[in-house]
């Protein structure tokens, strides 16, 4: 039998071990909510009715807090599986939608990065440097050039090939922002920024019903800076 002293010895500190217990549990609380905040999500995950085809980590990279102005192209990070042993061919659209928060697209294609400047970048006077007037055959001295012989010859488009992905059996393809070639939507209908995210329709050569998807934006790898009150970046800790 203890006595009373002993009893309020052992009172007290079982108290002290709550209290400390209590505040490591908030501690720890804290630690993983900022952990939960800072880890970028991850894209969207989904799968066809039967399970044929596995879309995973469906996004549009960050890009910054200003993302990607209405009218411009954004790449599209995307892993596709196909868990068949039959070929499957997968076509990406866009479409308008009703949702808010959510924009489209003119076309889903596979091109190279900044496409919408590439059309211009090889064109320079020293381009037109060798002309001569024998290059253009019905041209005589002193004759004046028709409009369409005076005009720049234009510089044809980087042709975009359309969203048909064909994925071999048991076989994948992978879109990252850092490939040669990327997977892109073209033209969108509004701003793209954190927060809003572009519609997509999947659609699938062995019969499975389209999936109408939503491609986010994708988290930085950084939190971005915080803004003080005196309007200048507060330092992080």
């Amino acid at each position: 039998m203890r006595s009373l002293g002993t009893r309020r010895a052992a009172l007290a500190a079982g108290a002290a071990t709550v209290a400390v217990l209590a505040l490591g549990g908030c501690s720890a609380g804290q630690v993983a909510e900022t952990a939960v905040l800072d880890t970028p999500i991850s894209g969207v995950d989904r799968e066809t009715l039967h399970a044929s085809v596995f879309i995973r980590n469906l996004m549009i990279p960050y890009n910054g807090i200003h993302g990607y102005e209405a009218g411009s192209d954004a790449p599209i990070e995307l892993s596709l599986y196909n868990q068949t042993d039959d070929p499957i061919t997968v076509a990406i659209s866009s479409k308008p939608t009703q949702q808010a928060q959510v924009v489209s697209a003119e076309q889903v294609g596979i091109g190279p990065a900044s496409t919408a400047s590439a059309g211009h970048a090889s064109e320079s006077p020293a381009g037109h440097a060798s002309e001569s007037p024998e290059a253009h055959g019905s041209a005589a001295p002193g004759e004046p050039e028709s409009p369409g012989a005076s005009a720049e010859p234009t510089v044809p488009a980087v042709q975009i090939k359309p969203a048909r992905v064909t994925l071999p059996a048991q076989g994948s393809a992978l879109f990252r922002p850092t490939d040669r070639e990327l997977l892109q939507v073209f033209g969108l209908s509004d701003d793209l920024v954190p927060g809003t995210s572009v519609n997509l329709v999947f659609e699938f050569s062995d019969g499975s019903p389209a999936l109408e998807l939503q491609a986010p934006v994708g988290n930085p790898l950084e939190p971005a800076p915080r803004v003080s009150a005196g309007g200048g970046e507060a330092e992080g800790h």
